[in-house]
Protein backbone atom coordinates (compact mmCIF):
# COMPACT_ATOMS: atom_id res chain seq x y z
CA UNK A 1 0.00 0.00 0.00
CA UNK A 2 1.29 3.27 -1.03
CA UNK A 3 2.08 5.82 1.84
CA UNK A 4 0.57 9.32 1.28
CA UNK A 5 2.89 12.05 2.82
CA UNK A 6 1.76 15.90 3.89
CA UNK A 7 4.30 18.41 3.97
CA UNK A 8 4.18 21.72 6.46
CA UNK A 9 6.63 24.06 6.99
CA UNK A 10 9.73 21.35 6.57
CA UNK A 11 8.58 18.32 7.99
CA UNK A 12 7.18 15.65 6.45
CA UNK A 13 4.34 13.49 8.27
CA UNK A 14 3.22 10.13 7.83
CA UNK A 15 0.34 8.58 9.65
CA UNK A 16 0.48 7.49 13.01
CA UNK A 17 0.73 4.00 12.10
CA UNK A 18 4.15 4.94 10.50
CA UNK A 19 6.99 6.31 12.17
CA UNK A 20 7.55 10.31 11.61
CA UNK A 21 10.67 11.11 9.58
CA UNK A 22 12.11 14.72 9.63
CA UNK A 23 13.86 15.27 6.19
CA UNK A 24 15.52 18.59 5.06
CA UNK A 25 13.73 20.00 1.79
CA UNK A 26 13.33 22.78 -0.16
CA UNK A 27 10.07 24.50 -0.36
CA UNK A 28 8.27 23.64 -3.51
CA UNK A 29 8.03 27.64 -4.70
CA UNK A 30 12.02 29.14 -3.60
CA UNK A 31 12.41 33.08 -4.21
CA UNK A 32 15.31 33.73 -6.36
CA UNK A 33 18.18 35.04 -3.97
CA UNK A 34 16.51 33.40 -0.88
CA UNK A 35 19.95 31.49 0.87
CA UNK A 36 20.52 28.19 0.44
CA UNK A 37 19.55 25.71 3.16
CA UNK A 38 21.85 24.97 5.74
CA UNK A 39 23.59 21.28 4.93
CA UNK A 40 22.70 21.55 1.37
CA UNK A 41 24.93 19.45 -1.02
CA UNK A 42 26.85 22.31 -3.27
CA UNK A 43 26.30 19.65 -6.06
CA UNK A 44 22.48 18.95 -5.62
CA UNK A 45 21.17 19.85 -9.26
CA UNK A 46 18.97 23.17 -9.83
CA UNK A 47 20.68 24.52 -6.82
CA UNK A 48 22.96 27.87 -7.12
CA UNK A 49 26.61 28.16 -4.75
CA UNK A 50 26.55 32.57 -3.43
CA UNK A 51 29.63 33.79 -2.57
CA UNK A 52 29.11 35.80 0.57
CA UNK A 53 29.31 38.65 -0.77
CA UNK A 54 26.12 37.89 -3.09
CA UNK A 55 24.13 36.32 0.19
CA UNK A 56 24.99 39.76 1.95
CA UNK A 57 24.58 42.35 -0.92
CA UNK A 58 21.30 43.07 0.30
CA UNK A 59 22.04 44.05 3.56
CA UNK A 60 24.68 46.30 2.71
CA UNK A 61 22.32 48.07 0.45
CA UNK A 62 20.16 48.92 3.30
CA UNK A 63 23.13 49.29 5.40
CA UNK A 64 24.21 51.91 3.33
CA UNK A 65 20.83 53.67 3.05
CA UNK A 66 20.20 53.57 6.67
CA UNK A 67 24.03 55.29 6.95
CA UNK A 68 23.28 57.93 4.14
CA UNK A 69 19.57 59.07 6.15
CA UNK A 70 21.50 58.75 8.75
CA UNK A 71 24.32 61.45 7.98
CA UNK A 72 21.97 64.07 6.43
CA UNK A 73 19.62 63.89 9.33
CA UNK A 74 22.47 64.77 11.77
CA UNK A 75 23.66 67.34 9.05
CA UNK A 76 20.32 69.12 9.33
CA UNK A 77 20.66 69.55 13.17
CA UNK A 78 23.94 70.63 12.26
CA UNK A 79 22.82 73.05 10.10
CA UNK A 80 19.78 74.05 12.32
CA UNK A 81 21.90 74.47 15.48
CA UNK A 82 24.98 75.88 13.93
CA UNK A 83 26.80 73.21 15.94
CA UNK A 84 30.75 74.01 15.61
CA UNK A 85 29.77 76.69 13.02
CA UNK A 86 28.37 74.04 10.24
CA UNK A 87 26.05 76.48 9.46
CA UNK A 88 28.32 79.41 9.02
CA UNK A 89 30.67 77.45 7.03
CA UNK A 90 28.01 76.60 5.02
CA UNK A 91 26.93 80.11 4.36
CA UNK A 92 29.90 81.35 3.52
CA UNK A 93 30.79 79.08 0.57
CA UNK A 94 27.91 81.22 -1.57
CA UNK A 95 27.95 84.68 0.73
CA UNK A 96 25.93 86.90 -1.13
CA UNK A 97 23.14 84.67 -1.80
CA UNK A 98 22.89 84.54 2.28
CA UNK A 99 22.60 87.77 3.00
CA UNK A 100 20.03 88.18 -0.21
CA UNK A 101 18.17 85.82 2.13
CA UNK A 102 19.33 87.54 5.37
CA UNK A 103 20.20 84.43 6.67
CA UNK A 104 23.12 86.29 8.48
CA UNK A 105 19.77 87.28 10.93
CA UNK A 106 20.07 83.89 12.20
CA UNK A 107 23.61 82.95 11.21
CA UNK A 108 26.75 84.88 11.17
CA UNK A 109 28.60 84.99 7.35
CA UNK A 110 31.47 85.17 7.13
CA UNK A 111 31.77 86.81 10.36
CA UNK A 112 29.04 89.26 10.24
CA UNK A 113 25.51 89.43 11.80
CA UNK A 114 22.74 91.47 10.22
CA UNK A 115 20.60 93.81 12.07
CA UNK A 116 17.21 93.62 10.82
CA UNK A 117 14.71 96.35 11.87
CA UNK A 118 11.25 96.10 10.25
CA UNK A 119 9.59 97.89 12.77
CA UNK A 120 11.51 101.18 11.98
CA UNK A 121 12.45 100.07 8.52
CA UNK A 122 16.36 99.73 8.55
CA UNK A 123 19.27 97.20 8.25
CA UNK A 124 23.03 96.65 8.35
CA UNK A 125 25.74 94.10 9.24
CA UNK A 126 28.20 94.04 12.22
CA UNK A 127 31.21 92.04 13.91
CA UNK A 128 29.56 88.93 15.24
CA UNK A 129 31.39 89.05 17.88
CA UNK A 130 29.57 92.56 19.12
CA UNK A 131 26.75 92.23 21.24
CA UNK A 132 23.67 95.07 21.92
CA UNK A 133 23.92 97.77 24.14
CA UNK A 134 22.76 96.40 27.27
CA UNK A 135 21.76 99.87 28.44
CA UNK A 136 19.90 100.42 25.52
CA UNK A 137 17.98 97.58 26.16
CA UNK A 138 17.11 98.41 29.42
CA UNK A 139 15.60 101.58 28.80
CA UNK A 140 13.45 100.22 26.07
CA UNK A 141 12.22 97.97 28.67
CA UNK A 142 11.58 100.46 31.32
CA UNK A 143 9.92 102.59 28.19
CA UNK A 144 8.02 99.43 27.58
CA UNK A 145 6.93 99.03 31.29
CA UNK A 146 5.66 102.81 31.24
CA UNK A 147 3.45 102.29 27.55
CA UNK A 148 1.98 99.31 29.93
CA UNK A 149 1.37 100.84 33.19
CA UNK A 150 -2.42 101.01 33.66
CA UNK A 151 -2.17 103.58 36.12
CA UNK A 152 -3.40 106.85 35.24
CA UNK A 153 -1.21 109.66 35.33
CA UNK A 154 -0.91 112.74 37.88
CA UNK A 155 -3.62 115.26 36.90
CA UNK A 156 -0.75 118.05 38.16
CA UNK A 157 1.91 116.79 35.52
CA UNK A 158 2.80 117.91 32.15
CA UNK A 159 3.47 115.55 29.32
CA UNK A 160 7.16 114.55 29.57
CA UNK A 161 9.78 115.65 27.00
CA UNK A 162 12.81 113.84 25.85
CA UNK A 163 15.66 115.06 27.01
CA UNK A 164 17.82 113.38 24.67
CA UNK A 165 16.97 111.42 21.29
CA UNK A 166 18.56 107.94 21.65
CA UNK A 167 19.53 105.09 19.10
CA UNK A 168 16.88 102.57 18.37
CA UNK A 169 19.96 99.89 17.94
CA UNK A 170 23.45 99.86 19.47
CA UNK A 171 26.16 97.20 18.89
CA UNK A 172 29.83 97.00 20.26
CA UNK A 173 32.64 94.52 21.35
CA UNK A 174 31.23 92.98 24.90
CA UNK A 175 32.83 94.84 28.44
CA UNK A 176 33.22 97.76 26.49
CA UNK A 177 32.45 101.35 27.54
CA UNK A 178 30.87 102.98 25.22
CA UNK A 179 33.83 104.40 22.87
CA UNK A 180 33.71 102.04 20.65
CA UNK A 181 30.18 101.19 18.59
CA UNK A 182 28.04 101.55 16.45
CA UNK A 183 24.42 102.90 16.81
CA UNK A 184 20.73 104.16 14.81
CA UNK A 185 18.99 106.92 15.56
CA UNK A 186 16.21 107.57 13.51
CA UNK A 187 14.13 111.14 14.27
CA UNK A 188 11.00 112.64 12.72
CA UNK A 189 11.39 115.12 9.73
CA UNK A 190 8.46 117.07 7.78
CA UNK A 191 7.69 114.63 4.87
CA UNK A 192 8.96 117.51 2.61
CA UNK A 193 12.45 117.07 4.17
CA UNK A 194 15.16 116.37 1.97
CA UNK A 195 19.08 115.68 2.39
CA UNK A 196 19.76 117.46 -0.64
CA UNK A 197 18.47 120.78 0.21
CA UNK A 198 21.85 121.17 2.34
CA UNK A 199 24.41 121.30 -1.04
CA UNK A 200 25.60 117.48 -1.91
CA UNK A 201 27.53 115.42 0.00
CA UNK A 202 30.07 118.06 1.50
CA UNK A 203 27.24 120.62 2.32
CA UNK A 204 25.70 117.58 4.40
CA UNK A 205 29.08 116.72 6.19
CA UNK A 206 29.70 120.36 6.72
CA UNK A 207 26.35 120.92 7.98
CA UNK A 208 26.81 117.94 10.48
CA UNK A 209 29.89 119.01 11.37
CA UNK A 210 28.73 122.77 12.83
CA UNK A 211 26.07 120.41 14.74
CA UNK A 212 28.97 118.85 16.27
CA UNK A 213 30.70 121.95 17.28
CA UNK A 214 28.02 124.18 18.05
CA UNK A 215 26.08 121.13 20.98
CA UNK A 216 26.90 123.30 23.40
CA UNK A 217 29.40 121.16 25.23
CA UNK A 218 32.65 123.30 25.78
CA UNK A 219 35.84 121.65 23.60
CA UNK A 220 34.22 119.93 21.35
CA UNK A 221 35.41 120.39 17.51
CA UNK A 222 34.69 118.39 14.69
CA UNK A 223 36.53 117.92 11.35
CA UNK A 224 35.41 116.52 8.31
CA UNK A 225 37.55 114.08 6.55
CA UNK A 226 35.75 112.60 3.65
CA UNK A 227 31.80 113.22 2.11
CA UNK A 228 30.15 111.09 -0.80
CA UNK A 229 27.15 110.53 -1.81
CA UNK A 230 25.62 106.87 -2.75
CA UNK A 231 22.67 106.96 -4.89
CA UNK A 232 20.53 103.50 -4.79
CA UNK A 233 18.78 103.26 -8.28
CA UNK A 234 16.46 100.46 -7.02
CA UNK A 235 15.00 102.99 -4.60
CA UNK A 236 15.60 105.97 -5.53
CA UNK A 237 17.17 106.85 -1.94
CA UNK A 238 20.23 108.95 -1.70
CA UNK A 239 22.73 107.73 1.12
CA UNK A 240 25.55 110.08 2.35
CA UNK A 241 28.31 108.33 4.03
CA UNK A 242 30.75 110.87 6.33
CA UNK A 243 34.04 110.28 8.04
CA UNK A 244 34.73 113.10 10.81
CA UNK A 245 36.47 113.16 14.08
CA UNK A 246 35.46 114.62 16.75
CA UNK A 247 38.05 115.89 19.77
CA UNK A 248 37.96 116.98 23.47
CA UNK A 249 40.13 117.37 26.25
CA UNK A 250 39.42 114.53 27.41
CA UNK A 251 38.81 112.32 24.10
CA UNK A 252 39.73 112.41 20.33
CA UNK A 253 37.54 109.95 18.33
CA UNK A 254 36.97 108.74 14.95
CA UNK A 255 33.56 108.39 13.09
CA UNK A 256 31.97 107.04 10.11
CA UNK A 257 28.45 108.00 9.49
CA UNK A 258 25.50 107.09 6.98
CA UNK A 259 22.77 109.86 6.87
CA UNK A 260 19.68 109.49 4.68
CA UNK A 261 15.71 110.56 4.78
CA UNK A 262 13.04 109.15 3.51
CA UNK A 263 8.92 109.00 4.80
CA UNK A 264 9.05 111.40 7.37
CA UNK A 265 12.15 110.14 9.05
CA UNK A 266 15.44 111.05 9.11
CA UNK A 267 18.02 107.72 9.68
CA UNK A 268 21.48 108.26 11.04
CA UNK A 269 24.00 105.39 11.46
CA UNK A 270 27.05 106.25 13.40
CA UNK A 271 30.39 104.33 14.40
CA UNK A 272 32.64 105.27 16.17
CA UNK A 273 36.20 104.86 18.08
CA UNK A 274 38.57 106.25 19.92
CA UNK A 275 41.59 107.47 17.66
CA UNK A 276 44.02 105.25 18.57
CA UNK A 277 42.16 102.09 17.56
CA UNK A 278 40.95 103.91 14.48
CA UNK A 279 43.23 101.43 12.00
CA UNK A 280 42.28 98.76 13.19
CA UNK A 281 38.64 99.29 12.94
CA UNK A 282 38.52 101.15 10.30
CA UNK A 283 37.90 98.28 7.51
CA UNK A 284 34.73 97.07 9.51
CA UNK A 285 33.56 100.53 9.93
CA UNK A 286 33.49 100.98 5.86
CA UNK A 287 31.30 97.42 5.56
CA UNK A 288 29.32 98.43 8.72
CA UNK A 289 28.55 102.08 6.63
CA UNK A 290 28.17 100.30 3.30
CA UNK A 291 25.78 98.04 4.09
CA UNK A 292 23.43 100.27 5.67
CA UNK A 293 20.24 100.07 3.54
CA UNK A 294 16.32 100.66 4.54
CA UNK A 295 13.95 98.63 3.93
CA UNK A 296 11.61 98.16 1.03
CA UNK A 297 8.19 99.18 3.09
Amino acid sequence: MAVRLCSIAGTSLAPSSEPVRLRRFLPVCQLSGDREPSGASPDAPGRLQRSPAEEFSSLALVFRRRLLVGIASASLVAVGANFAGVTSTVLGLAPEAGRTLRLDVLYPIEGYSRCWDPSFGFEFIYPATWVGDQRLLYRAAGRAELERSLDPPPLNSSPRRKSSIEPVAAFGPPGSTGELNVSVIVTPVPLDFAIEAFGGAKGVGETLIKKISGSGRPGIEATLIDSKAIPDSQSNIMYYNLEFEVESPSFRRHNVAVCTAHNGRLFTLNAQTPESEWQSVKDTFYRIANSFRLLDM
